[in-house]
């Protein structure tokens, strides 16, 4: 979950962070990208300096670039509360990042906001109304693009939270926008083992393409393999495959190859290590090919999920069924991030 938090001077905004670090969000704040430069710049952090350097960022790197520095910062299993959003184009950066992501304004009366402020204390906080309005002036919006439009990100806001009353009232606004964002996202089980497939694959040492295999037996992963040669010979990727390594035309040259395929790699790791493959379910990274038909029907695998489809491969699913094995295709789409 990832709330993004505005709202004008003095209405809360900070204690409604607070309550949510209570609740194991991370909190970050577009400021800080601001703050971090000021720093680099050796200067010291005002009111107006912050105002400034924000436009000035903005202006260079586009009305986004503040979140646009923040996004990496962000890990999909972190919940977060994003202080600090004062631009629309931050809110349209977040909004891209997840479709998770909700935007808190916090409102209160300006006298309210006043007194909160003056009892904060801070050097060069204005101490009436008048002054309060018209430094906020120019945060709220106006011809130039780059500048701070908060009645625009107001506008955006899916949720207003009240601040006029007690701390309590205000946390228990907060805690009905937790329970109206609230959320929980599980890959499903062909999900979540064609991924690590996808991750198996990585260890692949062919040069021509990466491909891999996990058996599943009672959810639970019994063996994996990946594509290239065999074991205690050169790597594909070293040279030890003549035929990869001469990037030679696809459907070429087969019988030449030296690289095993990442199913023909999970059944001989499962029976190296004297583990029965009969009954499970294979996930492969792409259909298999005939050779690999073969030895899957073969071996009792009773189930084939793959992802991408094997150039040749339509006669081996058309085996693969014959067989009596479930076959499937299991896309992996992108999924949103925290």
């Amino acid at each position: 979950m990832i709330l993004g938090l505005s709202g004008m001077n003095g209405s809360g905004k900070g204690e409604v962070i607070r309550f949510l670090e209570a609740r194991s969000f991370r909190s970050l704040s577009l400021s800080d990208v601001i703050r971090d430069e000021l720093r680099a710049r050796g200067l010291e952090e005002t009111r107006e300096r912050m105002i400034e350097l924000g436009t000035e960022l903005r202006t260079q790197g586009g009305p986004g670039v503040l979140a646009e520095r923040l996004v990496p910062r962000l890990e999909a299993e972190h919940n977060y509360a994003i202080d600090s959003v004062r631009h629309p184009a931050e809110v349209e950066v977040l909004r891209a990042r997840s479709r998770h992501f909700k935007l808190v304004w916090t409102e209160a009366d300006d006298s309210l906001r006043l007194a909160r402020i003056r009892a904060r204390g801070r050097s060069g906080d204005p101490t009436s109304l008048e002054e309060l309005r018209r430094l906020e002036g120019r945060e709220l919006g106006g011809s130039d693009p780059a500048a701070q439009q908060l009645l625009a990100v107001r506008d955006l806001a899916d949720f207003t939270v009240e601040n006029n009353g007690s701390l309590e009232e205000l946390h228990e606004a907060v805690q009905r926008v937790l329970e109206q964002s609230s959320f929980f996202e599980r890959p499903t089980w062909d999900e979540y083992f064609m991924s690590i497939a996808q991750v198996v694959a990585s260890r692949s040492n062919c040069v021509k393409r990466k491909v891999a295999a996990v058996i599943v037996l009672d959810r639970r992963i019994i063996s994996t393999g990946y594509n290239g040669t065999p074991r205690g010979t050169r790597n594909c990727n070293e040279g030890g495959c003549p035929r990869c390594n001469a990037f030679v035309e696809g459907g070429t040259r087969l019988d030449e190859c030296l690289c095993s395929h990442g199913e023909e790699n999970a059944i001989t790791q499962a029976s190296y290590h004297g583990v029965s493959v009969r009954g499970s379910a294979l996930y492969t990274t792409l259909s298999p090919c005939l050779i690999c038909t073969k030895m899957i029907i073969n071996a009792g695998i009773s189930e084939v999920a793959y992802n991408a489809d094997y150039p040749l491969g339509g006669v081996s699913l058309d085996l693969l069924k014959e067989a009596g094995v479930k076959v499937r295709q299991v896309h992996l789409g992108r999924r949103s991030g925290p």
